[in-house]
């Protein structure tokens, strides 16, 4: 059920910003992801058919891996026509933690709002946008109204950012980067 009284999402302009706050070329000792360039881990770039080296990925190679693997492949350009909100958050969420996690928050999000299933089914939290998931989600849009959109935006970024203070507890390596995911992965992008 597409909103149609939504703007429909920018997505080059969603993939720009990425690729802005991801930067060029880094290879940080304790970012498990190796070398990455533009967000773009050597590992996506090798299975997307890229061979040169990392620090010459060109941006728009790296923006085209993005809207196949972070935009299309999870279907979020399908959550766009309904939550632009929520479909700007999933993207860039799938970004940082996998599309997969991204999808599970929302499902999980969907789930928690849905006042024990008088609104809608529970859906199987199977990290896949679906049909199931996307009825849920039309019915939560239709049920819950204009605000319905930042309610379900604030409890994805919640589990997110509870994500985020786990995995540094878990590996303190990963405290190097808490501050920067706190502060430019949780809100307006």
């Amino acid at each position: 059920m597409p909103n149609r009284e939504c703007p429909p999402v920018d997505a080059d302009a969603l993939i720009d910003a990425v690729i802005d706050r991801e930067g060029r070329y880094v290879n940080h000792p304790a970012d498990r992801g190796g070398p990455t360039c533009w967000g773009i881990t050597e590992a996506v770039a090798r299975a997307q058919g890229y061979s040169g080296a990392m620090r010459d990925l060109p941006r728009t190679e790296a923006a085209a891996i993005y809207r196949r693997i972070y935009w299309l492949r999870p279907g979020f350009d399908r959550v766009a026509l309904r939550a632009p909100k929520i479909a700007a958050e999933l993207f860039d969420t799938g970004v940082n933690m996998g599309t997969a996690v991204a999808a599970g928050f929302l499902q999980r999000a969907l789930n928690a709002l849905n006042r024990a299933a008088r609104d809608y089914p529970d859906i199987a939290v199977d990290r896949e946008i679906g049909p199931r998931t996307l009825s849920a989600l039309d019915a939560f849009l239709r049920t819950r109204g204009a605000g319905g959109e930042t309610v379900l935006l604030r409890a994805m970024e919640a589990l997110q950012g509870e994500r985020y203070i786990a995995l540094a507890e878990r590996r303190p390596s990963q405290e190097a980067f808490l501050y920067g995911w706190l502060a430019n992965r949780i809100g307006p992008h």
